[in-house]
Order: C-alpha cells, then structure tokens, then sequence
C-alpha cells in the first residue's frame, strides 16, 4: 500500500514536471513588445502624450472603420487623440503578442460611464509601434 501512495506521487510530481515546457519564458522581444502596447493604452487614461511620442514609430499609421485608411502620426493626434479626453479607463481582457504582431481586445469605459469594446491589431518593429489597426462596431461607444 505504502509503495503505491509512493508510486502515485511520482506520477504526480512527474506529470507536473512534464507541463513547465507549456509555461516557457516569453522572449525578450515578445516582453518588450507587450509592454509598448500596455503602454500605449496607459497614455490615453493618464492623457499624456508624451508617452505615445516615445512609442509610436516615425512612419506610424492608424486605420479604423470611422475613414481612417492608414492617417499619419499627425492626423492621428488631431484625430484621435482628443478621445483620450473622454476616455476614463482600459480593461485589456485579451493581449497575444506574436513576434512584431499583438493583439488587443479591450473594454473601454468613458468619463460618464458609457462601455465601448475594440480589437486592435498592432505591428511592432524595434520596440515602437508602426501601425495600429482598430476594429470596432458602430461607431465605438454604446448607449
């Protein structure tokens, strides 16, 4: 009896040992990548541009299904940046990071309480983010 409790242990403790590959360490660049977009979402509830400045890549693009088709950095910031405004706070639910690709599916939550839900889709290189697509549905915010 005692040498099957044994033996059932080390089945355990061998099965457990066996899943750790299915938990590796993510590599650096996937680290850092995922940490530029949380960053990206922290700019706009802190309303600081700064921060965007910092990440955002010479060359960035934004496109959404309100008529931006790939704007620039400066049509973005007249743009869309306003929005960081009326935006109270970000619930990342979902962020996969692949390489120099992530994407996000979020609920945001604006000043008076109002619920909008996206996924963006994000394309990294170097650590800054060179294109950012949104996906969302009518017009964002929900009654």
């Amino acid at each position: 009896m005692k040498t099957t409790k044994i033996f059932a242990n080390l089945i355990m403790g061998w099965m457990t040992l066996s899943a750790i590959p299915c938990f590796a360490q993510k590599s650096p660049d996937i680290v850092l990548n995922e940490k530029v977009v949380r960053e990206y979402y922290s700019a706009y509830e802190k309303k600081d541009w700064h921060i965007l400045e910092l990440i955002l890549a010479d060359g960035f693009t934004f496109t959404s299904p309100a008529g931006d088709d790939h704007i620039s950095l400066k049509q973005y910031k007249e743009r869309c940046w306003p929005n960081s405004e009326n935006t109270k706070r970000f619930d990342l639910e979902k962020v996969i990071v692949s390489g120099d690709d992530a994407f996000v599916t979020y609920n945001g939550w604006t000043n008076d309480g109002r619920l909008f839900r996206n996924t963006e889709r994000f394309r990294l290189k170097d650590g800054k983010i060179i294109e950012n697509e949104c996906f969302f549905w009518n017009g964002c915010a929900l009654p």
